[in-house]
């Protein structure tokens, strides 16, 4: 009987712990989705929740809330788990490393632009990588590849297939004129010098493509790439500056040169072969066109004298290196309240903008600005527009017709850009909006 007695005794404190350590992990995960609830409203707030590129989809029934997709994502809370599923958090800050996608111990994640909602402009880009019209070919982001490796494996496979299709076309100047420095241009720049073809590559910016435009500490890439003259790239969390270095290494020991600061204007047939015009006048005759271009577009440009000056730019890099400056920024959407704000603590900044009120900008930094207004911070001039820019000067005007003129180091324009998809049009290429496409999914088990 006592043995008994202790049997029941031990069976109940087991069970009891059973019980308590249920309960715990049960409070623990109650807390957690509590936790990303409170993410989720702040990132709804600030206008991040929604997804803008390239980003994670979650199959919730084949999740199991392992979090190695959170773990293994550099840029962290994208992903948070709630109510015993992964769920996306700030998903307009996801970049396209892929981590997530390959971490995933039952592959539930599928890498995917645009959404149910709202779609995505994509071109017509056969397996081949050839687009309806014959001898113009894309790779990378342009297609919807936003990952680097990926990119970088597209624009070697887009040469080889290039190869193909120019064997037989009767000589020009170029075989191939690659349009676009990123990770793909730069790719297809190192097979095409491989394979020996007579190629030249043209960026409207500079080296880098998107890539350039990062915080220079941001972590780009988490897996190895395969390069071409250079091979296996085995570095897993690649910075921005360690790319950059990378790709000039490379390019430099195979003396090849991008032709930056060229933007492509128009593509068009000329008999057999195509006719590249550069802005400026310039035109290159090739055989084939590789688009290797981001989906970003151009940025606008206001057109007032002086806007050629090098002190005018249309992006912000590297915001505390900047100091004791004379800064103007122009622009009322948040991308110029983010500028103005990152440099308003160690420079004198005034920000333009030709409304009479900011509009559709995220809560978050609506509230910074009025309080960087209310401080003295940022001198914020509305319903003004750039009317010249001078070496040392800029003058705004006023609809009463009042002008004023203001001591000026460095001008940043933030007007929105120029989408790829008319220039696409105009040479013949074709577009489709696209809802939810899936750029990455692992082919499901039979």
């Amino acid at each position: 009987m006592e043995v008994f007695l202790e049997q029941i005794i031990i069976y109940g404190i087991v069970a009891g712990l059973i019980l308590l350590t249920i309960f715990i992990y049960v409070r623990q995960l109650r807390r957690n989705s509590r936790r990303v609830d409170a993410k989720i409203k702040i990132a709804k707030e600030e206008g991040l929740h929604e997804p803008v590129s390239l980003h994670p989809e979650i199959d919730l029934d084949t999740c199991i809330q392992s979090g190695a997709c959170i773990e293994a994502c550099p840029e962290k809370e994208i992903i948070g788990i709630r109510n015993g599923k992964a769920t996306l958090i700030n998903a307009s800050r996801c970049i396209g490393h892929g981590a997530c996608f390959h971490a995933c111990p039952v592959e539930a994640i599928s890498l995917v632009i645009g959404t149910e909602k709202r779609g995505v402009d994509l071109p017509h880009v056969k397996q081949d990588f050839e687009t309806n019209v014959p001898g113009i070919f894309i790779a990378g982001e342009l297609g919807g590849m936003g990952l680097i490796k990926n990119s970088v494996e597209q624009g070697k496979q887009a040469v080889t297939n290039i190869i193909r299709s120019i064997a037989k076309a009767k000589e020009t100047e170029y075989d191939l004129v690659i349009v676009g420095a990123g990770p793909a241009g730069i790719s297809a720049s190192l097979e095409a010098k491989k394979q020996g073809l007579k190629t030249i590559t043209l960026e409207q910016d500079t080296l880098g493509g998107t890539v350039f435009s990062f915080p220079r500490s941001k972590i780009v890439m988490t897996s190895p790439m395969d390069l071409p003259l250079f091979g296996k790239v085995k570095l897993t969390e690649t910075k921005k500056s360690e790319l950059l270095d990378l790709w000039l290494k490379v390019l430099g020991e195979n003396n090849i040169s991008i032709k930056e600061h060229s933007k492509v204007e128009a593509i068009s047939k000329s008999g057999e072969h195509f006719k590249v015009q550069v802005q400026g006048g310039e035109e290159y005759h090739t055989k084939s066109v590789l688009l290797a271009i981001g989906r970003r577009g151009t940025p606008r440009k206001l057109n007032v004298p002086g806007e050629e000056l090098e002190k005018v730019a249309y992006r912000l890099l590297e915001p505390e290196t900047i100091e004791g400056k004379n800064i103007l920024v122009a622009g009322g959407g948040d991308s110029a309240i983010e500028a103005a704000l990152a440099l308003g603590a160690t420079n004198h900044v005034v920000l333009t903008y030709r409304g009479d009120a900011f509009q559709r900008i995220k809560v978050k930094n609506s509230e910074k600005i009025n309080k960087a207004i209310s401080e003295n911070q940022i001198d914020v001039r509305f319903n003004s527009n750039i009317e010249r820019i001078e070496k040392e000067h800029v003058t705004l005007t006023f609809p009463d017709h009042e002008k004023m003129t203001i001591e000026n180091d460095l001008v940043y324009i933030f007007a929105g850009g120029e989408l790829p998809t008319q220039f696409l049009q105009k040479a013949g290429v074709m577009i489709t909006t696209r809802f939810g496409h899936a750029i990455l999914k692992h082919e499901k088990k039979r």
